[in-house]
Parts: C-alpha cells; sequence; structure tokens
C-alpha cells in the first residue's frame, strides 16, 4: 500500500496524528478548513487532565502516554510552550486518583491556604501554551515531511491518498454522519495576570465549572460547558459570572484589566470513535474524533493507536 496519508482536521488531534505518521515514513498531508492558530485546539485552556471524554479507561492510558511526552518537552523543548505546573484539583481526593500513582510525583492534599473552598488536590501537570504549542507542532510536522493545507473537505472521498483519516472533530458529524458527536460550549475569559502563579480548577456544588490558568502574559479563566450549545458568539452575562466565580477563589482577579474573550465548541461524544474502517471505494478510512475536552490529554498516546489502526493494526 502506498504510505500517502490525508488527515482531515488541523487541530491538535490530526496535527499531532500527523506528526507521528510523518516520523514514520509516511507522506502526510493535513487538510484544515482553518488555519492551525484558529481552530478549536487554539482556544484550549490546555491543562493536561482527561475532562469530559469517555472511555475512561482507555482516556487514561493515553492521557499517561501523553504526560511522558509533554514533561519531556517541558524539560527539553522550551519553544514548544509546554511547562509543568502547580495547582489545585478542587474538589478531588488522593482515593481518586490511583491511576496517576507512579506518574506524578508529589501529589498531596492541598492547604487551606492554597485552597480554601475546601477539600483539594496539589499537583504538578502539564499546562500547554496552544498559542506557541500550535505552531510548534505544525513545524515538528513540516520538519517531517508533512504539510498543512487549507482546504474545505465536503466528503472523505475527496482526499486523493491511499489512506484518510477524519480527525475532523464536529466536522464528523456530516463527514462521517455521525450525529452522536455534539457540541460542548467552553467560554474563556482573557484578563492581564494580577499576580497568579498558580492554577485552579474547581467544580462547584452546582454543577459550575470554574478554573484560572496563568499562561505567558495573561490569565485564562472559565469556563463553561454547555452541551448542544453551537454559538460561538461570546455572552457578556456568562464573562461576569466567569469573573466572579474566579474572583471568589482569588480576589484580586475581580480588578484584572479584560483582554478578550473566547470560546470553543468541544467535539463530544458517546465515546471516542477510534476506528478503521473502508470507503465507498475500498481506500481504508481511520475515524479519530469525540475527544470532547481531552483532546491536548489525550493527543500523543490516541495518535499512536490511530497511527497503528493506519498501519493495519
Amino acid at each position: 500500500m502506498s504510505r500517502d496519508v490525508v488527515i482531515v482536521g488541523g487541530g491538535v488531534v490530526g496535527l499531532t496524528t500527523g506528526v507521528v505518521l510523518a516520523e514514520r515514513g509516511w507522506r502526510v498531508r493535513v487538510w484544515t478548513r482553518e488555519a492551525v492558530e484558529e481552530t478549536t485546539s487554539s482556544v484550549a485552556g490546555a491543562l493536561w487532565w482527561p475532562y469530559h471524554i469517555e472511555p475512561q479507561v482507555a482516556a487514561r492510558g493515553w492521557a499517561l502516554e501523553s504526560f511522558a511526552v509533554y514533561r519531556e518537552l517541558a524539560a527539553d523543548v522550551p519553544e514548544a510552550g509546554v511547562r509543568m505546573a502547580e495547582g489545585v484539583l478542587g474538589e478531588t481526593s488522593l482515593d481518586e486518583v490511583g491511576w496517576l500513582a507512579g506518574t506524578v510525583p508529589g501529589l498531596r492534599a492541598a492547604t487551606p491556604d492554597e485552597y480554601a473552598a475546601g477539600p483539594g488536590l496539589w499537583a504538578r501537570l502539564p499546562l500547554v501554551d496552544m498559542a506557541a504549542y500550535l505552531p510548534w507542532l505544525r513545524g515538528r510536522l513540516e520538519r517531517a515531511g508533512g504539510s498543512v493545507e487549507l482546504c474545505t473537505v465536503s466528503d472523505l472521498a475527496e482526499a486523493d491518498s491511499a489512506v484518510v483519516v477524519n480527525c475532523a472533530g464536529l466536522g464528523a458529524r456530516e463527514l462521517a454522519g455521525d450525529d452522536g458527536v455534539r457540541p460542548v460550549r467552553g467560554q474563556l475569559v482573557v484578563v492581564e495576570n494580577p499576580g497568579v502563579e498558580h492554577w485552579v480548577v474547581s467544580d462547584g456544588a452546582d454543577g459550575s465549572l470554574t478554573y484560572f490558568l496563568p499562561q505567558p502574559g495573561r490569565l485564562l479563566l472559565g469556563g463553561t460547558a454547555e452541551e448542544g450549545v453551537w454559538s460561538r458568539t461570546p455572552d457578556p452575562a456568562v464573562a461576569e459570572a466567569i469573573v466572579r466565580r474566579c474572583a471568589a477563589l482569588r480576589p484580586e482577579i475581580a480588578g484584572a484589566r479584560v483582554l478578550g474573550h473566547r470560546v470553543g465548541l468541544r467535539p463530544a461524544r458517546e465515546a471516542v470513535r477510534l476506528e478503521r474502517g473502508v470507503l465507498g471505494d475500498g481506500r481504508v478510512v481511520v475515524h479519530h474524533y469525540g475527544h470532547g475536552g481531552a483532546g491536548v490529554t489525550v493527543a500523543w498516546g490516541c495518535a499512536r493507536e490511530a497511527a497503528g489502526m493506519v498501519e493495519g493494526g
């Protein structure tokens, strides 16, 4: 079989799959409707954590494999925009994260000074600056001989390659006829960082999601997880509520100057679709989408499994 593959979708999952295949000797072209810097992945807060993804067992395996990659990038490749950052997983106990044993050193209960809202877990996890990481990932793909092409696809059969990999995220609703993939809307507020050094993620008793993530030159405040909502327009009332919830945890956030607003639609599904099939003309297609809010978290582990399917596994 020709070692020629088109990957449809230029987000973090598509690019990572492209890198894995290109570095294994495949001729890779990534077709993306939007520039890499404008995909849903660019909006991600990008703290490593398997959020809103199923099946849980597989996702944890992919996440652990990816953790190892991000830890190496943080240590050795500063231009990738990955760092190991400390913070608090609110409303989380050591008993709930036994699957991290041996992978994440130094896990411990947060002190009241670190997290006054209640029980929490202090952790050191990969935090990815997507503004730096996505261009770096594209560059790594290109250095391995791959390419990224702006291209709107209405049918997977349009790909002129021996193998097609469908990493289209929400676009798989049309491209794969899969109504099971749905949006989970996330809204962020970007503010000047008033001196926050550690990230916090908190799940409120009312189901609200609150987090703040320090990134270079800014602080990302979140968030929302609105099932089935397609709007990409920031909601001012939602933005105010996000700032209010974050300020309840760190009061200095209340006066931080707002730099911008972001909205992204997570491509959620009952379970990640990762399977090999055939197109109508007999060519191989590998479906690889539905990663919810954990695309960055599982990208490397999941990409390696997808690449194995491309190669016949």
